[in-house]
């Protein structure tokens, strides 16, 4: 399963969920992208229909791509993990909450994920 996360200028936020995914290994695959020009990765739409599911990090992000993605935006699954422009990157408090709400969304939408994974 493809997941893609995004934040503004994919710097703390989004790169983190990412490598919190990877560190859970199995069968998810994932890429981190900003809506902002100044974004070290900007999201374009190889990236948006490439991701089964788009993790934003708070619902400006999702309005985003709707308004930039149009259609392709309706057909993906666009989920707001409302996490606020406050953390560093890879800090452990915001590690423990991206690894338990991707967690949580992906169980709300019948995605399995192993508990041995991101142990």
């Amino acid at each position: 399963m493809n997941l893609l996360f995004v934040c503004s200028r994919n710097q703390w936020r989004s790169p983190t969920a990412e490598r919190v995914v990877r560190a859970w290994g199995g069968d998810f695959a994932a890429r981190s992208a900003g809506t902002s020009p100044e974004a070290r990765v900007r999201v374009n739409e190889k990236s948006f229909t490439w991701a089964d599911v788009v993790f934003v990090m708070e619902k400006r992000h999702r309005d985003i791509l709707r308004e930039r993605f149009g259609a392709a935006a309706r057909e993906r699954e666009i989920v707001v993990l409302d996490v606020p422009d406050e953390w560093e990157a890879d800090d452990p408090e915001l590690v423990a909450m991206l690894d338990r709400r991707i967690r949580e969304e992906l169980a709300r939408l019948g995605v399995e994920v192993a508990s041995d994974e991101g142990a």
